[in-house]
């Protein structure tokens, strides 16, 4: 049983977790900064801390993402709770909502659909940086709800929250700005072994994996005001597909966005 921080960093590299995972977890489950941990790897630990520990790395170990081991994921300013109901949120969908903020500059108290929240991610940053917006956060997971939900009221940020399949719940509501990350990757895709500790409803409806974006796509014109925008996440080789069902659906002004690593991920366009 590790006694000090050093003696617990070292149990976690025997076990294969990265050094800086294990830096984090440590700093983590004692309340401290990560260079206090560097600093300070002589600090004793009592056994509750030691078993906690223990305990974190193993999971670590097994391939459980950081942020389910800390609880925890930083998203456009925003510390969130995240577990295993909800997909952990990836710097790349930060594009998303800055395209969305651009959008919602300068109108007056826009409404505002985030279709498929998880953890509240999007609809949250939205809300945030456009505290004038009325923003609707949907998904068919209660779980994942009461997350976002918990997200909401910790961060006292005023989104309302309704269980819906994409529009089903949504009736003839109408919005400037409709918004979505939704589940896109294919259901062979060779990753998604290494992604099975998150919620597979979150990843992938199989097949091609565009049914969910076929869906948002084929329903938005009767949710969308006029001049609104649609703006959606998707894979790294799915924009082409993503602007051809737009441009079927007669959208205009259809653009796609690059994510951090330069690869097209976000697709929008507008109803005139």
């Amino acid at each position: 049983m590790p006694a000090t921080v050093a003696q617990a960093l070292t149990h976690a590299r025997v076990l294969g977790v990265d050094r800086l995972d294990a830096q984090l977890i440590v700093a983590h489950q004692l309340g401290q900064s990560r260079s206090w941990v560097i600093a300070h790897d002589d600090a004793g630990l009592d056994s509750l801390q030691s078993d906690a520990l223990q305990a974190a790395f193993a999971r670590r170990a097994a391939g459980e993402p950081l942020a389910y081991v800390l609880g925890e994921k930083e998203f456009h300013g925003l510390l969130l709770h995240v577990d295993a109901n909800v997909l952990v949120p990836r710097p790349d969908t930060e594009v998303l909502v800055d395209w969305a903020l651009e959008l919602l500059a300068g109108k007056a108290a826009p409404r505002v659909v985030d279709l498929g929240t998880g953890s509240g991610a999007i609809a949250l940053a939205v809300k945030r940086g456009c505290p004038d917006a009325a923003v609707l956060a949907t998904d068919i997971s209660a779980a994942a709800l009461e997350v976002a939900r918990a997200n909401a009221r910790r961060l006292a940020l005023d989104v309302a929250f309704a269980q819906s399949t994409w529009w089903a719940a949504l009736s003839d509501q109408r919005f400037e700005l409709v918004l979505s990350n939704p589940p896109y990757i294919a259901g062979g895709d060779p990753h998604l072994p290494a992604l099975r500790h998150e919620p597979a409803l979150a990843l992938t409806p199989g097949g091609d994996g565009l049914d969910a974006l076929r869906e948002i796509v084929e329903g938005a014109s009767a949710h969308m005001a006029p001049g609104g925008w649609l703006l959606l996440e998707h894979g790294y080789d799915q924009a082409e597909a993503v602007q051809a069902l737009l441009r079927v659906r007669g959208f205009d002004g259809i653009a796609t966005r690059r994510d951090l690593g330069g690869q097209p991920r976000c697709t929008g366009a507008h109803r005139q």
